[in-house]
């Protein structure tokens, strides 16, 4: 099986200015994205950016690299613009990597493209891991995913979803036993097909309410493969905590060795 994995990085953060080129233990964020993403079996990795300087940086550590328009209003529209100059196949799987998670299990993203070619339907795989509290099924920042009989999505929500009428109605400080709810993780594989079909998509009312993206692709028709894992992967880099946590999960690492 096959794959290619390009990760988008962007330098303008309104949070973290310039959050690719943050040190990580002697290591731009972006190279710490990239080290993990070579490590998970591709044929071709790419950075994606819109910033010289964080081209320059990744092909001095001997990268490939692909300077993108500037603007593009997501992340997927940057993946097809480097799908169609790289001239890539309507069913190549393409795996998109954030720039801001130095910490992805590589496995995860071998798992991500697999769960995409073992689905021939499917126009993209994503992940998700069960909810365990209430507060994060409540909670509007966490969004929810339900899953049709086939691991494919139903709908994608920041509401709590599925409603437990009768559990809920009767408390809702814990989860009732057995619910399904599951939290979308935003790991995305994709076939290159979609990819440059996508930018021609016009956005629906629901992506808009919502403000969730893969509601676009489910409202045209696009089925999408949702992997479920055991519990969450670690956390990206959004907030300054965020680079404190992965600074010091990586002294962690270097002093265990």
């Amino acid at each position: 099986m096959g794959f290619r994995i390009v990760i988008p990085a962007r330098h303008s953060s309104t949070r973290l200015p310039g959050k690719p080129l943050l040190d990580i233990c002697g290591k731009p964020m972006v190279l710490r994205v990239l080290d993990r993403a070579l490590e998970a079996g591709a044929d071709e990795v790419w950075v994606a950016t819109d910033h010289q300087g964080i081209a320059d940086v990744v092909e001095r550590a001997g990268g490939k690299v692909i300077l993108t328009a500037a603007e593009h209003p997501s992340g997927t529209d940057r993946l097809a613009e480097v799908a169609t100059r790289l001239g890539w196949a309507d069913d190549d799987v393409v795996v998109n990597v954030q720039g801001d998670e130095p910490l992805i299990p590589p496995q995860l993203i071998g798992a991500a493209a697999a769960a995409l070619t073992d689905d021939a339907e499917a126009a993209i795989a994503t992940a998700c891991h069960p909810l365990e509290s209430a507060e994060e099924f409540f909670n509007p920042n966490v969004v929810k995913v339900v899953l049709d009989a086939r691991g494919r999505a139903l709908y994608f929500s920041r509401a709590p979803i599925p409603w437990a009428r009768d559990a809920l109605a009767a408390d809702r400080t814990v989860l009732p036993a057995g619910l399904p709810a599951y939290r979308h993780i935003g790991l995305y594989a994709y076939r290159a097909g979609f990819l440059t079909r996508y930018s021609g998509l016009a956005p629906s009312p629901l992506e808009q309410w919502e403000a969730l993206e893969q509601l676009r692709a489910m409202a045209h028709g696009f089925p999408i493969r949702v992997m479920v894992l055991d519990h969450a992967p670690p956390a990206g880099v959004d907030t300054a905590e965020d680079l404190e946590r992965v600074r010091r999960a990586f002294d962690l690492a270097e002093v265990s060795r």
